[in-house]
């Protein structure tokens, strides 16, 4: 049964905890969704014991700041790897064709000339188009353009070991053209910016996003089976999986996950 390591939970701004990062483990390796924003993905990464001999394929959403900039880390430290011979086959970065030079470039301009010599042999950018379905370990993955507001972004549904549908909807509000790739999910991956009754505070609306409320309600009418909130604020992160829980709880009967970073859940 596949495992759903929580490597990060909040928005960009976050100073409490990581930015919203993520693995999905299929018993022997991880199928990595971003890096965050910086090199606490390395911490993260040994305080959960993955292994990073372990991760040959990553997807990178979208190009902001708290998705992206973790990802000269990813690349520095599996390179290094392979140079050391520690480290067998090949990294497999996986976006929209729009960000591939924007990784390229970051990486080109921050890294040793000894790492990015490895572009287009052992770390490999695969660019994906709308609609387009990859074998990514065991899993036929389906990416979509959830047509963001703000910058081009993709998320993406597969199969479970199981059956169930587990869909990633990035960081931004659901669009109805992403219906075929959402409704039915039995996990549903979900950015809650903040509660609904604190949204004169937050702005989520103004920020594109969505509130705890409004996530739970959208789930609702997709019937999904499990969702998990996170991309949020935190200002009150020792009670915000009660806090959240509980607004969620009123608009959603399924099963309502808000993990801290650090978790593992099982799907």
């Amino acid at each position: 049964m596949e495992k759903l390591y929580v490597l990060g939970t909040g928005n960009a701004m976050v100073t409490r905890c990581y930015n919203t990062c993520f693995a999905l483990y299929d018993g022997e390796e991880y199928f990595m969704v971003d890096a965050g924003g910086g090199n606490g993905i390395l911490r993260i990464l040994q305080d959960m014991q993955i292994d990073p001999k372990k991760i040959h394929h990553i997807f990178v959403t979208h190009e902001h700041t708290d998705h992206i900039l973790g990802m000269p880390w990813m690349i520095r430290k599996i390179g290094t790897m392979m140079l050391a011979s520690k480290y067998e086959g090949n990294l497999y970065i996986y976006c929209h064709s729009g960000l591939v030079g924007t990784i390229r470039t970051i990486c080109e301009l921050t890294l040793q000339k000894k790492v990015t010599r490895l572009f287009d042999e052992r770390i490999v950018f695969v660019p994906v188009q709308d609609g387009e379905t990859r074998q990514i370990l065991h899993y036929p993955v389906t990416f979509f353009d959830i047509h963001s507001t703000k910058a081009p972004q993709f998320g993406f549904t597969t199969r479970l070991q199981n059956g169930k549908r587990f869909t990633c909807m990035g960081d931004e509000p659901y669009s109805p053209t992403c219906e075929e790739y959402v409704k039915n999910s039995g996990w549903l991956l979900s950015e809650a910016f903040c509660l609904y009754g604190e949204r004169e505070t937050f702005k989520p609306y103004e920020k594109h996003h969505s509130t705890v409320k409004d996530a739970c309600e959208l789930a609702s009418a997709l019937n999904v089976e499990n969702l998990v909130l996170w991309h949020t604020e935190d200002t009150h992160i020792s009670e915000r999986k009660a806090l959240y829980t509980a607004e969620g709880k009123a608009y959603f009967g399924g099963n309502l996950f808000v993990p801290d970073d650090g978790e593992i859940l099982t799907l």
